[in-house]
């Protein structure tokens, strides 16, 4: 145990070493605090970890249980995260609105590690395997509403001058989870596809049902944690105790009293739009990623996921740097500015992604030889190019591979080069965490001194929504009509999204700060 110092009371990842010279906050309160904020981060970076670990290998074991499940129903399945994140989150945030928050935290991680359980498992039943896997993420979404939790207690455990540093490393413990998991999923895949079958209880543990596993042991660790170091504290603005609640006993104790001043519910409002907007973006880009690599550059599954949780791992790596970088900007120029900044950078990546120049994807051959092609299409413009299909299987010893040419628009769309891939990666994990960030940093002073559990809570359900319909929208998008309208039309939901944040720019700050203008 490090002894009483700066050190000490330093927030994980940040340089906060402000002193209180209020006695009603001992030094052992405000250790206890930060001890209970970093368990915070702990069950935000785990909750990452849940989504991500398994985000890049989906879609083959999904191919792989159930050959019916097509590029419109792995929309589904990973929309189906989001939307049991975005039915639970209000709910655990009124929960911890009235009681001791370890129990909506406790709650959900049990039914997280339940669910990912359940998903190393859908490969027993007979028929309908893509609905079990269906189930088990919607599951495993609706455990990860305690995040809304996580963001509601740190927002009432930090003061306004920790508070941007605070939100600065949940995003960076979220975007930790982010490296990890598909870093942890790329190690796995040398597990194989067959792996380790146990015959006793009939579970196959391979490169697709190992990861799930993982996060399953690792939401049991945080329960551990969470009975053992967390302590519930609340401080107000000024980072004076308001609230502590004796967790041997579970006293909640009364919630802090409104002050005076009303929230003002356009900035709620425009800063939900702004929230679901980032996340939307960002859930189209992480569900195309391998349906996208696979048909572009003819990769197989297993090509796909180690390659594209290589990329994921090192967008992971960027967005903590980024992190560390806003914490520093922002006290220069402030949260505001440097959303319109990740905005800009959001609205570059994509537009990189829109395919050019006359070279085209190569074609997947197993589809014609299947006779699955209506002539219209094959008689198409390039159709007939055979250099730009994959040798015929007599010839081949691994999976069929290439963009399949069910998908009319692989005729005529270009193929986006892998530089463009790249290069838009680099920008969009640029752009996205200071979004992420800054948006809900700004929404978390907007609402001030307030139960923010609630709140917290549509903020996650509207992040929730997005990540539901991102994954539906562009898997419908891209399947019939190609990555130039995809990614098109997400160039114009930034631009739209820009012009919002201007127009609502001067009533994004925070509650003390306009009751402050109010009262002078």
């Amino acid at each position: 145990m490090m002894a009483d110092g700066d050190d000490e009371r330093a927030p994980l990842l940040g340089s906060a070493n402000e002193r209180y010279e209020d006695l009603d906050e001992t030094s052992q309160h405000y250790r206890s605090r930060w001890w209970s904020i970093r368990i915070m981060y702990l069950t935000m970076f785990l909750s990452s970890v849940g989504f991500s670990i398994v985000i890049t290998s989906i879609w083959p074991y999904l191919h792989k249980i159930d050959a019916t499940a097509d590029a419109s129903f792995l929309g589904w399945v990973i929309a189906s995260y989001s939307l049991g994140q975005m039915v639970a989150s209000p709910l655990f945030g009124l929960w911890s609105n009235y009681r001791p928050r370890r129990e909506p935290l406790v709650v959900s991680i049990s039914i997280s590690v339940a669910a990912s359980i359940l998903y190393s498992y859908v490969h027993v039943p007979n028929y309908n395997n893509k609905y079990y896997m269906l189930m088990s993420r919607a599951l495993v979404g609706f455990g990860a509403g305690n995040v809304a939790v996580v963001r509601s207690y740190v927002a009432g455990a930090t003061s306004l001058s920790e508070r941007t540093s605070a939100m600065a490393n949940i995003s960076a413990c979220q975007a930790l989870g982010f490296i990890l998991g598909p870093a942890f999923q790329t190690c796995l895949t040398l597990i194989g596809e067959e792996g380790v079958t146990m015959a006793g209880i009939d579970l196959q543990v391979n490169m697709y049902t190992a990861p799930a596993l993982l996060a399953a042991v690792l939401g049991i660790v945080n329960i551990i944690l969470l009975f053992a170091i967390f302590r519930e504290h609340q401080v107000d603005d000024l980072g004076r105790l308001s609230k502590s609640i004796n967790a041997e006993t579970e006293e909640c104790g009364d919630i802090l009293s409104d002050s005076e001043g009303k929230i003002d519910q356009i900035a709620v409002v425009a800063s939900n739009i702004l929230f679901f907007v980032v996340l939307f973006v960002f859930a189209i880009f992480e569900t195309i990623a391998t349906p996208l690599t696979m048909d572009m550059y003819a990769w197989t599954r297993t090509q796909a996921v180690f390659y594209n949780g290589i990329i994921l791992a090192a967008m992971g790596v960027e967005a903590v740097i980024v992190f560390l970088a806003v914490k520093i900007l922002s006290k220069r120029t402030g949260e505001r500015a440097i959303l319109f900044g990740g905005l800009a950078i959001v609205f570059i990546g994509f537009f990189v992604l829109l395919p050019w120049g006359n070279q085209f994807p190569k074609i997947k051959w197993e589809d014609i030889k299947n006779s699955t092609i209506p002539k219209s299409i094959l008689q198409m413009p390039h159709a007939a190019s055979y250099e730009m299909i994959t040798e015929p299987p007599a010839n081949r010893t691994s999976e069929p591979t290439g963009c399949p040419a069910i998908q009319s628009w692989c005729q005529y769309t270009p193929v986006i080069h892998l530089a463009q891939y790249l290069s838009a990666d680099i920008l969009i994990g640029m752009g996205y965490p200071v979004c992420n960030v800054m948006s809900y940093t700004l929404y978390s002073k907007i609402l001030g001194p307030k139960p923010q559990g609630l709140y917290m809570g549509w903020l996650t359900a509207s992040g929730s929504g997005a990540r539901t319909l991102g994954p539906v929208f562009v898997s419908q998008t891209y399947t019939h009509f190609g990555p130039r309208w995809a990614f098109g039309l997400i160039c114009g939901v930034v631009l739209l999204t820009t012009v919002l944040l201007g127009a609502v720019y001067k009533r994004l700050i925070a509650f003390s700060v306009r009751y402050g203008n109010l009262q002078g």
